[in-house]
């Protein structure tokens, strides 16, 4: 596990080093579109899903957003996330995926913000917006993928405590 902000984290790194199969499809359904779906907890503790541009980089997975947006805030107060990549096929034939965790906030003097973002630029094909953003890694704590396999659906998940297990729906 990763050292981030002085406690031991998840990373994008673990996933890839302890379930490698499962990261890389997980990235690639995320990377298929570039855009995903953010759960985030409401003040209420109701849920908030706002559409967003993650992207993986430095060992990591990262999300951007507009200065004191609803979204960030509810991250500042609570970093409990789901992500979700957007979908275009309802069968699922690429797959589907999930990741859950901890948003973490990372500060505009943290060495890696220039780096995070000249990755998004990168990865995105577009300039960071000017002003004022919030910047956030995002710590997995649950990582699924589950893809169809014949009759039956391939549910592959991984944790930190539990490491990778996969089960078949019927």
């Amino acid at each position: 596990m990763a050292e981030h902000g002085g406690g031991t984290t998840t990373s994008w790194n673990d996933v890839a080093e302890l379930a490698p199969d499962l990261a890389k499809d997980v990235q690639a359904r995320f990377e298929a579109t570039g855009l995903a779906y953010l759960a985030t907890l409401r003040k209420d503790g109701s849920p908030r899903i706002t559409g967003i541009e993650p992207w993986f980089a430095l060992g990591d997975v990262w999300i951007g957003s507009m200065w004191q947006a609803l979204k960030a805030k509810d991250l500042l107060r609570d970093g409990r996330f789901s992500l979700h990549p957007a979908n275009v096929d309802k069968e699922v034939g690429d797959g589907d995926a999930r990741i859950s965790g901890v948003a973490e906030p990372v500060a505009e003097d943290d060495e890696r913000w220039s780096e995070a973002l000249a990755a998004f630029e990168h990865t995105s094909g577009h300039e960071v917006p000017p002003g004022e953003m919030h910047l956030f890694r995002l710590a997995p704590t649950e990582v699924m993928f589950l893809a169809p396999a014949g009759d039956h659906l391939q549910i592959r998940t991984w944790n930190p405590t539990t490491g990778e297990r996969s089960i078949a729906r019927h």
